[in-house]
């Protein structure tokens, strides 16, 4: 069985390097505690690097990515550089396209003493997983769009070989979800059908696949009726699966839920490949302050180990993925672990520590 893993590492722009190294320090840590080895290859990418060289996505490095057998990814892009046409420096779009990654997976959890401007019943849990589209969709349209003097436009596109990849994905994670008692096994599309007729071509292929899954239940939700029942009743939801944009905005309204994009993971999902990075943007106003809050990054880093062990069929790199994130969620449980947008006074490295403390404890 493999038990060495090759890793390209994007550290990122603005506080993406002072996230990234804390959280590489626990993958090694894990790896040794569970009988397995991870090798960094630290690549560039950003704006950062196109302000010096003119490319965001050097070849090498896609070429690297390309190879490896995960891709961590921290925070990308600065405001301040872009590219001629106005917009912002995305190698994180660029690799969700040059890979073929077509699954955005954005879990929301609230841990125990993770903070939410919820009221939840105590008898409740919220605990669901958005899978967005991350290729076409109106992303599609990039570098594409059409504008002049009067008039803008872009294009919206899906396809039946994308939309069949997305709902077999979301499928087999919520059947993987109920098996392991964190989900019921319940997919829901979020779609806007009664408008778009590309949206009534959505659902149909999503009812086509469930079809195909009669030992789980599906059902449909308008977008905009989605946005209330992500506030009213989260702890109704499941999988849900939509298109590109949609989940662009419903992810960031999950991220609120778990109290910031500061505790939000994400993965993007392919047949070949994935590339795990957090939700959130690169904060170049607290760069290099050390106030930067790791803690989406090793939640990211967490969710890379549980993909790893259930496609090398590998139970110990599962066991450190769940460990690893366990570990985040007792430390922000004990509150050694909150950084300064939690509402604690936490530094990026007492945050790390903390994890790495719980980590240890978890080990024992």
């Amino acid at each position: 069985m493999k038990s060495t893993f090759d890793i390209a590492v994007f550290d990122g722009d603005g506080i993406g390097p002072e996230i990234m190294k804390p959280t590489l320090e626990l993958l090694d840590r894990v790896a040794r505690q569970n009988g397995f080895q991870l090798r960094f290859d630290v690549v560039p990418a950003g704006a950062t690097h196109f302000s010096r060289t003119g490319e965001s996505l050097p070849a090498r490095s896609l070429d690297v990515a390309r190879n490896a057998d995960a891709i961590l990814l921290s925070a990308m892009g600065l405001p301040a550089v872009r590219y001629p046409d106005g917009t912002e420096i995305s190698p994180q779009i660029e690799l969700r396209k040059e890979l073929d990654l077509f699954a955005g997976v954005r879990p929301v959890t609230l841990a125990p003493g993770q903070a939410t401007p919820l009221k939840i019943p105590p008898d409740r849990r919220i605990d669901f997983v958005l899978v967005r589209e991350s290729t076409e969709g109106l992303f599609w349209s990039q570098g594409r769009g059409e504008v002049s003097r009067d008039e803008a436009r872009e294009t919206l596109v899906i396809t039946r070989e994308t939309s069949e990849k997305l709902f077999r994905f979301a499928f087999n994670l919520a059947r993987r979800r109920k098996s392991s008692g964190r989900g019921r096994g319940h997919v829901t599309c979020v779609d806007k059908a009664n408008v778009f007729r590309a949206f009534a071509f959505f659902r149909g292929l999503f009812d086509a696949e469930a079809g195909r899954n009669d030992d789980l239940t599906a059902d449909h939700v308008y977008v905009d009726a989605m946005t209330l029942l992500m506030v009213q009743k989260p702890w109704l939801l499941d999988v849900l699966v939509t298109e590109n944009m949609f989940g662009d905005i419903l992810s960031d309204l999950g991220a609120a839920l778990m109290g910031g994009l500061g505790v939000a993971p994400s993965a993007d999902i392919g047949e070949n490949h994935a590339v795990f990075q957090p939700c959130h943007g690169s904060a170049p106003d607290i760069a290099g302050q050390g106030a930067a809050n790791p803690n989406a990054m090793i939640l990211s880093a967490s969710m890379m180990l549980e993909w790893l062990g259930q496609i090398h069929d590998a139970a110990n790199i599962e066991r450190a993925g769940e460990a690893l994130r366990q570990a985040v969620e007792r430390a922000i449980a004990g509150g050694q672990a909150l950084t300064r947008d939690m509402g604690g006074e936490a530094s990026t490295e007492q945050a790390g520590a903390a994890v790495a403390q719980q980590l240890d404890r978890i080990a024992a």
